[in-house]
């Protein structure tokens, strides 16, 4: 076997699960290290910055931030494909990923620090995958550090008192949603993962491994259950479905989520920044959200507005986006 790519990450790290089920799915040699600091000096050596997931390629080059890794890789090994041919479907499934990557990480991070059972469960098994051979009183110690440490950044993902029922009441049409259009079909664009498959499912699968939200994952039925788990070892079992088909169904995506939270959010934040704002607040479901300016995710969202703009045929495209209300958001100045 020649020379496997080395993946660094975590099992509560949405980004990094994202990135291992694209290389299985690939069926890529590669190796799943967690990250822990008795690895961090050879982690740092490819790390351009102290975040995970980090894939160190057979070549030795590091590569960081999942999108990024995914799209690095499928340019050097194209096939399985995660994109249809249909540049409408394609532009749809990476529209998905970018709403599963930057705003299902709310729902995600907003349950597992919110309360105490969740705080707790999550802090003891960061601590014990950092502390491997740690003494009960050392993981629970660290375990106290990690929760003091992480329920102040629940600002980070906008999650507050005021804006709980907005980012709660998100997964909760979510998973309605998935419920109905993951009924008869094994991923979200047909018989074979997307690009979109492998953002949302990562965060969804974290929800799950979590007291509280995992409540409310496997409440939604096995239709949702099922396709997480499918994600962690996903094969191609069938061939892409075409909008007539998948539309009924995945249209409410688009237009409850996207085009109703979503996206307004993201143009809001961009604005934001634009304007040298540290926090801004804008109206989702009819009540105001407000949260710090993200950088990051605007720089993310002026790249899938250039995607769009490369569409080269934006016919049926933009019949698809105007229909759910995407459109607007992806032409905005």
């Amino acid at each position: 076997m020649g020379a496997k790519y080395r993946i660094f990450g975590s099992e509560l790290s949405p980004y990094s699960v994202k990135v291992r089920s694209y290389f299985r799915y690939k069926g890529l040699p590669h190796e799943w290290i967690l990250r822990r600091p008795d690895n961090l000096p050879e982690f740092q050596k490819y790390a351009k910055l102290p975040l995970i997931p980090l894939v160190v390629t057979p070549e030795d080059r590091g590569i960081q931030d999942s999108t990024p890794i995914i799209e690095t890789v499928e340019a050097a090994v194209p096939e399985p494909s995660i994109q249809p041919a249909d540049p409408a479907l394609a532009f749809v499934s990476a529209l998905i990923e970018e709403y599963g990557d930057e705003w299902c990480n709310k729902p995600m991070f907003h349950y597992r620090w919110w309360a105490e059972a969740d705080q707790r469960s999550a802090g003891g098994r960061i601590a014990a995958s950092q502390l491997p051979d740690g003494s009960v009183a050392e993981v629970a110690a660290m375990a106290d550090k990690i929760v003091e440490r992480m329920v102040p950044r629940l600002s980070f993902v906008g999650s507050s008192p005021a804006t709980r029922g907005t980012i709660e009441a998100s997964l909760d049409r979510l998973l309605a949603i998935l419920k109905a259009h993951l009924a008869g079909r094994p991923y979200l664009l047909g018989g074979r993962p997307a690009l979109a498959d492998f953002g949302l499912y990562a965060q969804l699968y974290e929800c799950l491994t979590d007291p509280t939200a995992g409540e409310l994952v496997s409440a939604a039925g096995t239709e949702v259950t099922d396709w997480i788990e499918r994600m962690l070892e996903p094969q191609a079992i069938g061939e892409w479905e075409d909008w007539a088909t998948l539309s009924p169904t995945l249209l409410p995506l688009l237009r409850q989520e996207i085009a109703g939270v979503f996206l307004p959010w993201s143009d809001a934040n961009a604005r934001a920044l634009a304007a040298g704002e540290e926090s801004f607040t804008v109206e989702l479901d009819g009540k105001p959200f407000t949260q710090a300016t993200q950088r990051y995710h605007a720089r993310s969202l002026g790249v899938l507005r250039r995607r769009y703009v490369d569409v080269d045929d934006k016919g049926r495209l933009d019949s698809i986006l105007a229909e759910t209300g995407c459109l607007r958001w992806l032409t905005a100045a």
